[in-house]
């Protein structure tokens, strides 16, 4: 058995939404957050799943030894090496002496050559 469509309704919202009165507002002003809210969610997903992305991923620390990434450990889950302890001077704890850090670069005059001869 086929329902009837239900005029009276649809005509109560038609009024509803065309009538000037504080439930026409009402049902305009839901519509409109209802719509706002689907039109806007995914953007606002999209935008904290790249936050989040951007968190973890600047939480990852890869393994001197092999390679493998891991978070928010002190030892390497693949190989038990020590991470956090990167290999070089600039890392470690021992007071560096500027001078053998520091380049030295010395300016040297050029001298150029007149072209006007008429080659």
């Amino acid at each position: 058995m086929q329902r009837p469509i239900p005029w009276l309704w649809i005509l109560l919202a038609g009024l509803l939404l065309l009538a000037p009165g504080p439930a026409g507002r009402l049902l305009l002003d839901l519509l409109g957050g209802i719509t706002l809210t689907v039109l806007l969610l995914p953007v606002l997903l999209g935008v904290g799943g790249l936050v989040a992305w951007k968190v973890l991923q600047s939480r990852l620390k890869p393994c001197p030894a092999c390679g493998f990434v891991s978070a928010g450990s002190a030892q390497c889950p693949s190989c038990g090496a020590v991470l956090g302890q990167e290999q070089g001077p600039a890392s470690s704890n021992e007071d560096v002496d500027a001078s053998s850090a520091t380049i030295d670069v010395s300016s040297v005059e050029v001298e150029v050559m007149d072209q006007s001869d008429g080659n």
